[in-house]
């Protein structure tokens, strides 16, 4: 297997740009997540590793080898893409072992590498069937194997869950990242679902207007974002207003910085309680979700979501006045001057 290195790569598409000055290392055998909303350049950087499409500048090199003008057949990468793109004319052994014929691999060694594919996404027992016979999960993990069967030294996934519904994209999500773990292979992952990333990631890239906004460990990214822009994007928060600052226990910064809380680190309760961060609420509304319950609460003018174990909430009706509190280590602080 093999990292990827970009190093100041930029794509322009007409006046616009795609990709602006992007460097970044994605390491041999690691789970790496692309994160940013439409228009970001999550995809060109994805498209533009594959081979897809070449930078207007900089470098991007897979192992030891320098692959920015190299076209997308001699890249050695697998793709996996939001729709799957199947045989429906071929079975299951034949979508997999498709590459390997295009690559002249003698009969012998492509039943052996097929059948080692088809084991390691666990359908064997389907290597005969047609795509229209399987289910969405099984084509998923036809598709898989189609691009790992090759040996690649990267793979690429685009949004390949998304076309599945929730239960099933979650038991996805976790042969996935058994299988990627299983083969050790680089693994770069574009998704709009954040939850996804975090499950799924070694590390988290997040995107916006070309630029990266922040890269590292999901929990590092989650905890501590360096901008409001990577504080909303990846989960949710609620900012302090200026108003509410004083009188609570406040990391010490030496510039200007804004504050917030994520809303499962905030405690709702109808008294005042005493060693942390608390503020004066209104009650607005709660969602009932099964184990957890959300709380739309309004503190200083402003709407504040609250996440909590339903049975941990007090007993409030709606427009009750009550207090959010939190401890002052789950404060998140940003540079005020950062987007």
């Amino acid at each position: 297997m093999s990292s990827v290195e970009i190093r100041n790569v930029t794509k322009t598409f007409g006046r616009a740009r795609a990709l602006d000055d992007v460097s970044i290392t994605f390491d041999d055998g690691a789970f790496f997540a692309l994160l940013g909303p439409s228009g970001s350049g999550k995809t060109t950087l994805l498209r533009t590793i594959a081979g897809f499409s070449f930078p207007d500048s900089g470098t991007i090199r897979i192992g030891d080898r320098n692959v920015e003008t190299t076209p997308v057949e001699k890249r050695d990468i697998g793709m996996m893409f939001q729709n799957y793109a199947l045989f429906p004319n071929m079975s299951v052994a034949d979508n997999i072992g498709f590459g390997l014929r295009v690559r002249r691999v003698s009969p012998s060694e492509e039943k052996r590498r097929i059948a080692e594919a088809l084991d390691l996404v666990q359908l064997s027992d389907k290597a005969a069937r047609m795509p229209h016979q399987l289910s969405g999960g099984q084509r998923q993990r036809v598709a898989l194997a189609r691009a790992i069967v090759t040996n690649p030294k990267v793979l690429l996934l685009d949004e390949p869950l998304s076309a599945l519904d929730k239960t099933l994209r979650v038991d996805m999500q976790i042969e996935l990242k058994r299988i990627q773990r299983e083969i050790g292979i680089t693994t770069i992952f574009v998704t709009h679902d954040q939850e996804e990333a975090l499950i799924l990631s070694d590390r988290i890239g997040i995107l916006r207007d070309g630029k990266l906004v922040q890269v590292g460990h999901p929990r590092a990214v989650y905890d501590r974002p360096e901008s409001a822009f990577a504080a909303d994007f990846l989960g949710e928060a609620n900012w302090l207003p200026e108003a509410a600052l004083s009188g609570l226990a406040l990391p010490q910064t030496t510039q200007a910085s804004r504050f917030a809380v994520r809303p499962e680190a905030l405690t709702l309760s109808a008294e005042r309680p005493e060693g942390v961060n608390a503020l004066p609420a209104r009650l607005e509304q709660r969602v009932f979700s099964g184990a957890m319950a959300t709380c739309i609460v309004t503190v200083e003018g402003q709407q504040w979501k609250l996440i909590a174990r339903d049975r941990d909430l007090p007993d409030l009706p709606a427009q009750s006045p009550a207090w959010v509190s939190w401890t002052p280590a789950d404060t998140i602080t940003v540079p005020a001057t950062a987007p």
